[in-house]
């Protein structure tokens, strides 16, 4: 599979299957394109190309030393659109994936863009604030980037068991997925896994859900432990025109493997509207 080459000479990994309307699958923090297979082989069985691509520094894209920013990062989806021939487009973002959907709609005017999907997004804004009081506390985000330089695959364990909502009562998940999102966590440059957390935790999107022009379809379940919904895509549906929430009832934050079966059949749903 050809890469991307972006503005600034990274190369992205890019999946490309089947034939049809593009849907472009944009993964989450600290995962790869491969989150998103389950998904990806529906959509092309269901007649559509689904290209899902690693962001700049994790999975198997190049790492460099710099662009960890949501502006660079629009521009890689950019560059993903552009060198795919991409038209009329879903551009589907995951958590922190969802910061690069809104991104590029106000950078690049939504262009080639139909519709849009946000999951378990990060969105609008993350930081507590005086305007914000829902948000997250920075010390909570300083706590984690310690952690994080401290010893990763041990932060990355815990992480990844509230991910899933794993708990001494609940196990959505087996344990050797468990491990799977960890390894492929630690594929990711310590850099980029810095970078992007300081990105998706300090930008504020608010002012960028007016460039949602596009039925907009926002997915988020109610018990998600890492990005709760209350601060999140409630207040996210109120700020975009056309969106549609659904709520998962008792879902955590990884719906892309503890919900596979529903958020599939959801997507396919919107996509057919």
């Amino acid at each position: 599979m050809p890469k991307i080459i972006t503005a600034d000479k990274t190369e992205l990994y890019v999946k490309d299957w089947g034939t049809g309307q593009p849907v472009i699958l944009i993964h989450g923090w600290p995962l790869s394109s491969d989150s998103w297979d389950d998904q990806a082989m529906a959509l092309a069985q269901a007649g559509y190309r689904a290209i899902a691509y690693d962001r700049r520094g994790f999975g198997r894209s190049t790492q460099p030393w710099s662009g960890y920013d949501y502006d660079t990062l629009a521009d890689d989806l950019a560059a993903v659109i552009e060198q795919t021939g991409a038209k009329d487009a879903v551009i589907v973002g995951f958590s922190m994936g969802g910061g690069e959907v809104a991104r590029y709609l106000s950078r690049h005017n939504g262009k080639s863009v139909a519709k849009a999907v946000l999951v378990s997004a990060s969105l609008p804004f993350r930081l507590k604030t005086s305007d914000n009081p829902l948000g997250a506390e920075q010390a909570v985000f300083d706590k984690t980037a310690q952690a994080i330089n401290d010893d990763r695959p041990k932060f990355l364990a815990g992480f990844f068991e509230k991910f899933f909502g794993v708990t001494a009562d609940a196990q959505p998940v087996s344990p050797q997925l468990l491990e799977w999102a960890r390894s492929v966590g630690m594929q990711a440059s310590l850099k980029a896994t810095l970078g992007c957390a300081k990105s998706f935790t300090t930008t504020d999107f608010r002012p960028e859900l007016a460039a949602f022009k596009v039925p907009t379809l926002i997915i988020h379940g109610t018990d998600d432990q890492v990005v709760p919904i209350d601060a999140s895509s409630r207040l996210t549906a109120k700020g975009i025109a056309q969106a549609t929430l659904l709520e998962y009832d008792g879902a955590p934050h990884g719906l892309f493997a503890t919900h596979k079966a529903r958020l599939t059949t959801d997507l396919l749903d919107f996509l057919k509207v």
